[in-house]
This record gives structure tokens, C-alpha cells and sequence, in this order.
């Protein structure tokens, strides 16, 4: 039996590890889709019971909420999705990190339940399942992320990517499935915002929701004959990550470069006070005081 391991870094690769393989937020994702496909395929009645139906779930069954991503019928679309999902995902969860794109994945269903809910009571009808939609959204977003990217033929990213919305838009207007339509629309909205906070879309201006990147503190100028590797702890009274003084040196709030250099180099550090990795890891900058937070 392959050995279970539990990521202790914070790197972004993989939550854990099955023998060699690195399970990440978006393989993890396709995993289960592909748990349930199966268990649905196997077991009709179960896979009715966890659909996304308004009506079931004012009804009392909430679990159907928290289900229907996982719900499918096995065929060979399914599969496909199944697989487009974790190609494209991976690529935008190798910029974000694997928290990032969980958020992401969260955003992604709790939009799609909420405006599905509220759409489909309204109109009275309506029923949603499997991860079909959340692959479309992640293969847009991917997309818009890399618009100038070949597809196949050397057809650019963005164009096939404008063929493939407008002519899910064209199908559901033909179709007067309005439902669906603002369901989707919503979707991609809420979800580019979300995106763009984690560090997408960053040619896109016109988004809202862009983190202001955070203003570096007045720190002292960094110290080359000393850098611990010990946790750093936030001191407010200086916006700095403060950290403990070398051997034969006496911390203070605000020590001069030069002061502080000359008593880093008496105390002859030893080889364990030399960078170490913090995380998993190189360690970020090192002031005199410490750390800039990344």
C-alpha cells in the first residue's frame, strides 16, 4: 500500500501525497467528481438525492447544497470535464497556490448555488449537477488569463475562447433558459473578481477587487554579519518583524546599521544562526529587525 503523507509546507504544491503522487487543491477536486461520477453511475437513487433541486432543498434537504458538484452521470462529456478541469486548474493554481485556488473553487459554487437558488425559485424550475459549469468557468478564466496562448491549430487562446461563450450564450437564448443564463453570467462575474484579488487577470483594469500591494516598512538597512532563523513576532511600534538580538547584543527599538553590525559581528554567529528555509521555503528578506512580511 502507497504511503499517505500530509503536506507540513506552505509551497502551494499538494494538501498531501499518496507514494508519489502530489494531490493538490484542483486534482483533489477532479478526484472527487470522479468518486461521485462513479457512485452515481452505480447507484441511481443516490445520485438523485443529491442533486441541486430549490424546491428539495426549501423542502428540508440541504445536503443538496453541498452535493450536487458531485453528482454526475458517467459519459464521455463527463470525463472530458473531468480532465479539462485539472489540466487548466493546475496551471492557474501553480501562480496562486493551492489555498488561493481552494478560495477560488469555493467562490465558484457558492455563486453558482446562490444565483441558481434565487433564479430558479423565482421561475419555479430548474435543477444543476456536476462540476461541468465550474470547468468552463476555470477554462474562461484560464483563458483570460492567457489570451495570446495557442490552442490547437495555433488558434490563439482568447479566440477560441470567444467562440466557446458565445455560443454557450447563443444555445441558452435559443433555448429560453433564462435561469441558466443569469446563473452563468453571474458566475464568471463574481468569479473574475475573485480572481483578480488572488493575482489573475492583472491586464484586466477594468475588474474591481485588486489588492493594493502593501507598503514596505521603514526598517533599518539589513545587517550582513547576522540573520537568525528563529519565528518572527510583529512589533507595532516600528511596523517591523522584530526579532531576538544575537548572542552579545542588546535588542532595542530602532538600533543604527552600523551599531548593530559591529555587535552582530563580535557575537560570532554559528552555523545555526544561518538562513534557513521557513516553510518549506527561502526565507524572505532580513532586516535588521527581521523579516519583511512577503
Amino acid at each position: 500500500m502507497p504511503p499517505f503523507n500530509v503536506s507540513r509546507d506552505n509551497s502551494g504544491e499538494a494538501w498531501f501525497r499518496i507514494g508519489r503522487l502530489d494531490v493538490n487543491t484542483t486534482l483533489l477536486l477532479a478526484l472527487l467528481g470522479a468518486v461521485g461520477t462513479i457512485a452515481s453511475t452505480f447507484a441511481p437513487t443516490l445520485a438523485g438525492a443529491l442533486f441541486l433541486d430549490p424546491r428539495a432543498v426549501l423542502a428540508g434537504q440541504v445536503w443538496r447544497v453541498f452535493t450536487w458538484p458531485f453528482v454526475d452521470s458517467l459519459s464521455l462529456w463527463t470525463i472530458l470535464s473531468l480532465v479539462l478541469l485539472w489540466y487548466f486548474g493546475r496551471d492557474l493554481e501553480a501562480q496562486v497556490g493551492r489555498r488561493s485556488m481552494a478560495t477560488l473553487y469555493v467562490g465558484m459554487w457558492a455563486s453558482l448555488t446562490v444565483i441558481s437558488l434565487v433564479v430558479h425559485l423565482v421561475s419555479g424550475s430548474g435543477q444543476m449537477y456536476g462540476l461541468g459549469l465550474i470547468q468552463f468557468i476555470v477554462l474562461l478564466l484560464w483563458i483570460a488569463e492567457y489570451p495570446q496562448r495557442p490552442f490547437f491549430f495555433g488558434i490563439r487562446a482568447w479566440v477560441v475562447g470567444t467562440v466557446l461563450l458565445g455560443l454557450q450564450l447563443l444555445l441558452m437564448l435559443a433555448g429560453a433558459r433564462w435561469a441558466d443564463l443569469i446563473t452563468l453570467v453571474g458566475a464568471l462575474l463574481f468569479t473574475a473578481v475573485m480572481a483578480r484579488r488572488a493575482g489573475l487577470l492583472s491586464d484586466l483594469s477594468f475588474l474591481p477587487g485588486r489588492k493594493q500591494a502593501p507598503r514596505a516598512p521603514r526598517c533599518p538597512a539589513p545587517s550582513s554579519g547576522w540573520r537568525s532563523a528563529a519565528r518572527p513576532t510583529p512589533n507595532a511600534s516600528t511596523s517591523c518583524w522584530r526579532r531576538s538580538a544575537p548572542r552579545g547584543c542588546t535588542a532595542s527599538a530602532r538600533p543604527s546599521a552600523a551599531s548593530w553590525r559591529s555587535c552582530a559581528s563580535a557575537a560570532s554567529p554559528t552555523e545555526a544562526d544561518r538562513p534557513r528555509t521557513f516553510r518549506g521555503r527561502p526565507p524572505p528578506s532580513v532586516t535588521v529587525l527581521g523579516w519583511n512580511p512577503p
